[in-house]
């Protein structure tokens, strides 16, 4: 396995959500950790296996840290999204907010959504999950971009079932 193959998973790795990744083989050992360590960095720790050659020493490589999650912070915020319902991610992989490049969106900000109704598009291992609205009311926000990693329990959107 060479860098640029090492490289090339870990960035599949960082996009998968994954937490952390073990492969080994006959004659290498990879460990990828993607949790946050200090200031939102990760770091990747390749070991090589001893050989008869001359082993490889262990390398450290800083990876892309991951998406920033919209946080709020002031007290006004919270007390307003209190009376939202939040809709959170029921699985990990890549948001999508329309069905193909070439699609309108499924929702935007202020659609009036129904129980049933499509929201969002869940990509996980090349299958696409539809993600449904359990709960009738209307888009107030939509806490993730287009085309960015998720979490399993992240919140995707806020809805007034108002």
């Amino acid at each position: 396995m060479d860098i640029k193959e090492i490289q090339s998973l870990i960035k599949f790795v960082a996009k998968s959500g994954a937490s952390e990744v073990k492969l080994e083989t006959d004659d290498i050992k990879i460990t990828i950790r993607t949790g946050s360590i200090s200031a939102g960095q990760e770091t990747t720790f390749v070991q090589q296996i001893p050989m008869a050659q001359a082993p490889m020493a262990p390398v450290a490589m800083p990876a892309q840290p991951e998406a920033a999650v919209p946080t709020i912070t002031s007290k006004e915020e919270v007390e307003d999204d209190s009376k939202y319902i939040m809709i959170k991610s029921p699985i990990i992989g890549t948001f999508y907010r329309k069905p193909s490049p070439d699609k309108p969106n499924f929702v935007e900000v202020g659609s009036d959504i129904g129980k049933g109704d499509v929201l969002c598009v869940i990509e996980a291992m090349k299958l696409f999950n539809d993600i449904e609205s359990e709960v009738s009311g209307k888009i107030v926000k939509i806490l993730v971009e287009d085309s960015s990693p998720v979490e399993f329990d992240q919140p995707l959107f806020l809805v007034d079932p108002s």
